[in-house]
């Protein structure tokens, strides 16, 4: 078993970093099953509104997010990602967690997609405490449906 006690989350602005994360995903599933190679990867660490926040474990990346902090869907974690030695042992659950309070300061709404074949992080998501709110068929690859989740605190704007 892991010990992902010592696991530390913080925000990242490194390219290089960000290139051993597109590798990662490149090479795991639901990417590779998306057809998104590592050049197409890459591309999501770049844009207005997007932060990198990578879980190490010492030396060693353990797992990242990439959120959306800006727009109508602010709070939108667009990529939740454990390396494959880490996945069951609560680094997803740790990056949920942390995503969540860090979205709180400007949004009561967390939002995430999961391809419909990935039942593993469905179950994740769905345990802690996201709602599905709509399927996207043919978003990211024709023939496969992406999930829109929701967890949420209340609408945007209050009375």
């Amino acid at each position: 078993m892991i010990n992902t006690r010592n696991i530390v989350i913080r925000e990242c602005h490194d390219p290089l970093v960000f290139d051993m994360c597109a590798d990662l995903m490149a090479t795991t599933d639901p990417w590779i099953t998306l057809g998104m190679d590592k050049a197409r990867c890459r591309l999501g660490f770049e844009g207005l509104g997007k932060e990198v926040h990578v879980a190490w474990n010492d030396e060693m990346i353990a797992g990242f997010t990439i959120l959306q902090t800006a727009g109508s869907f602010r709070g939108y974690i667009q990529t939740l990602c454990a390396a494959p030695r880490f996945r069951g042992s609560g680094v997803g659950t740790q990056l949920l967690q942390y995503c969540e309070e860090r979205v709180s300061a400007y949004s009561p709404n967390l939002f995430i997609c999961v391809s419909e074949f990935n039942r593993g992080a469905l179950k994740l998501y769905l345990n802690f405490g996201f709602k599905q709110v709509g399927s996207i068929p043919d978003f990211v690859k024709e023939g496969y449906t992406e999930l829109l989740l929701r967890k949420t605190r209340g609408p945007l704007v209050r009375s």
